[in-house]
C-alpha cells in the first residue's frame, strides 16, 4: 500500500473486498422470500451488507490491527462531515458504548465554521454546550481511500436526556422519513451529482484566489469515453473506492462542462442514501487531493460553465406489501398528489435545495438547470420530469445543486411530495415544450435573499418541519446572506474601482 503525506492510500482500488456472487446469491435468496418485489432494491441490500462492515466485524478488525482509526462523524448543517479521528482501543473501549461529546456549535455555524448569532438551539448566551454523539452502525464502513481507517455515522442526542436533536440535518430526514411511514410508505431516493476535476490541487487553487483554475480536460467530455479515460486514474478509483466501501456504484460519466463528471450511486432509502452522498462529497476529494487535483461542488464554479447539480429521484412504496406506489398504466392519483406537493412547495422549499449565494448562479435559461416551477413527461427544460415506468416510475426533481447538503434536500423532497398527499393536491397537466420560454408558470428564487422571503412566509415549511427547524433554516439561510453582503467582490471592483 502506498500511502501519501495526509494518510490516504493512493493506489487504485481494484480489487472488491467481498465476492459479487455472494451478494447475488443474497439477491436472490432475498427475492425469493419477499415474493418477486423489488430485484433492484433487494440487491442493493444484499450488496450492502456484504460490503460494509457489522459492530462485531469491526470490533475484531480493531483488535486484529487492520483498522487502528475510526471517524465517528456526523453531518453539519453544510453536509459536511464534522467529528473526531478516534483510535481504535479507545473506540472499543469508550465510545462504541456511548459515542462522543461535540461542542453543538457544530450545527450553528456557517461555512467558515464561524458561531452564528441568531439560533435558539445553541449560542454564546446558552453557553455552547456538548451533544452527544452516537453511532448508527448500519453505516459502519471501512474506507479503502484512507489508511487503516473505518467510518461510522452518527446521530445526534441530547446529552443528559438522550432525546434526538431535532435540528440536526440527520434527524430533520429521519423526521419526514417518520412522517412517510405514518402514512403507510417508505421513500426511496437516487441522486446523481456532478463536479468538476481540476489540475491545480487545493493548496495551488488557493493560492490563485480559485481564479485562472485548469480544468482537467479543454473541451465539453458529456458521454466521451476517451477523453474521460484520461481521468480514470482520479474517477475509477473514485468509484471504486466507494463500491469497495458498500456504496453500490452505477457509473460514473463526463459531463456537459470542461472537467465536469458524474457519478450515479444505486438508489437506496432516503437515510441510507443521504448517508451515501455525504461520503461521496468527501471521498472525491480526499481522494482527488491524494494525486495533487482538486473538485468542487459548487453550484456554479465559473458563469461561462455549466452548473452541476444534484438531481434528486424519488418515489414512494407500501410498507405493508412492499409494492411501488408509483406503479401504473395511468399516473396513480397518490403520484399526481405527491407531485403536485412537490410543486407547490418548489418555491418555498428552495432554500433546502439551494443553499448558497452561489447556487442561483446556476438557474439560467439554456443552461441544463431548470428555472421553471412546472412538471413534464421526460422533459429536462423543467424542475419536475417524470420518468419510468412500472416498478422505476419516478419523478426527477432537477433543481438541487451539487453544493445542497443531501439530508436537507432528501426532507425537502419527501415534506413536499406528503404535503401534497395530505392536502389532496391535484395535479396541473404536463407542460410541453421549452420550460425556459413559458410565461404561464412559476419560477424559481432568483437569489438567496428571495428564497429566504419564501421559506420565511411559508406556512407549509411551519407545517411539514414545525417552527424550531423552520427557524434554524431560516437562520442559516439569513447568515449566509448577511455575510455576502458584507464583502466586496470583485466584480463590483472592476465596475466602480476607476469609473465612478
Amino acid at each position: 500500500m502506498r500511502v501519501c503525506q495526509h494518510g490516504l492510500d493512493t493506489r487504485c482500488i481494484d480489487e472488491r473486498s467481498f465476492g459479487e456472487n455472494r451478494a447475488v446469491n443474497g439477491a436472490h435468496d432475498l427475492l425469493h422470500r419477499h415474493g418477486g418485489q423489488d430485484y433492484v432494491g433487494l440487491y442493493d441490500e444484499a450488496v450492502s451488507a456484504e460490503r460494509t462492515t457489522s459492530r462485531e466485524k469491526l470490533e475484531s478488525q480493531i483488535r486484529s490491527g487492520e483498522i487502528d482509526t475510526v471517524i465517528v462523524a456526523f453531518p453539519d448543517l453544510q453536509g459536511r462531515l464534522a467529528g473526531k479521528r478516534v483510535t481504535g482501543w479507545f473506540f472499543l473501549d469508550h465510545v462504541a458504548e456511548h459515542g462522543t461529546e461535540n461542542c453543538n456549535y457544530l450545527i450553528a455555524t456557517d461555512m467558515d465554521d464561524n458561531p452564528v448569532p441568531g439560533y435558539r438551539f445553541a449560542s454564546y448566551t446558552l453557553g455552547y454546550g456538548d451533544m452527544a454523539a452516537i453511532p448508527d452502525w448500519s453505516t459502519v464502513r471501512v474506507l479503502p481511500w484512507q489508511n487503516k481507517t473505518a467510518l461510522v455515522i452518527c446521530d445526534l442526542v441530547d446529552p443528559t436526556s438522550k432525546a434526538p436533536i431535532g435540528v440536526s440535518p440527520r434527524q430533520m430526514l429521519r423526521d419526514q422519513v417518520g412522517a412517510a411511514a405514518k402514512l403507510g410508505f417508505a421513500s426511496k431516493i437516487g441522486s446523481e451529482i456532478e463536479f468538476y476535476l481540476f489540475h491545480d490541487s487545493y493548496r495551488e487553487a488557493h493560492a490563485k484566489g480559485y481564479r485562472n483554475l485548469e480544468p482537467h480536460a479543454p473541451w465539453m467530455q458529456d458521454y466521451q469515453i476517451v477523453q474521460t479515460t484520461f481521468d480514470e486514474y482520479v474517477i475509477g478509483e473514485i468509484r471504486r473506492g466507494l463500491d469497495a466501501a458498500g456504496i453500490p456504484v452505477e457509473c460514473s460519466k463526463g459531463e456537459a462542462g470542461r472537467g465536469q463528471h458524474e457519478v450515479n450511486l444505486l438508489y437506496a432509502n432516503a437515510l441510507e442514501m443521504a448517508d451515501r452522498n455525504t461520503i461521496y462529497k468527501s471521498a472525491a476529494k480526499e481522494i482527488a487531493a491524494a494525486h495533487g487535483r482538486s473538485v468542487s461542488f459548487m453550484a456554479k464554479w465559473n458563469f461561462n460553465e455549466t452548473g452541476s447539480s444534484c438531481h434528486v429521484h424519488s418515489s414512494l412504496w407500501n410498507l405493508n406489501d412492499g409494492a411501488p406506489a408509483f406503479a401504473g398504466h395511468e399516473m396513480p392519483k397518490l403520484f399526481r398528489q405527491y407531485l403536485a406537493g412537490l410543486i407547490a412547495t418548489a418555491r418555498d422549499f428552495s432554500l433546502l435545495w439551494a443553499p448558497t449565494i452561489n447556487s442561483y448562479r446556476r438557474f439560467q435559461p439554456g443552461s441544463w438547470a431548470p428555472t421553471a416551477v412546472a412538471w413534464g413527461n421526460d422533459n429536462r427544460t423543467l424542475g419536475f420530469r417524470v420518468v419510468g415506468h412500472g416498478a422505476g416510475a419516478r419523478v426527477e426533481s432537477r433543481i438541487p445543486g451539487a453544493d445542497a447538503n443531501s439530508y436537507l434536500a432528501f426532507a425537502g423532497t419527501i415534506a413536499g411530495g406528503l404535503y401534497g398527499i395530505r392536502h389532496e393536491l391535484k395535479l396541473e397537466d404536463a407542460y410541453a415544450g421549452n420550460g425556459y420560454d413559458a410565461t404561464d408558470v412559476p419560477r424559481i428564487p432568483s437569489t438567496l435573499a428571495e428564497a429566504l422571503s419564501c421559506w420565511e412566509s411559508s406556512v407549509a415549511a411551519k407545517e411539514c418541519f414545525g417552527p424550531e427547524v423552520h427557524h434554524h433554516i431560516a437562520n442559516m439561510a439569513r447568515a449566509e446572506w448577511t455575510a455576502f453582503n458584507a464583502t466586496v467582490t470583485d466584480w463590483e471592483l472592476t465596475r466602480y474601482f476607476e469609473r465612478t
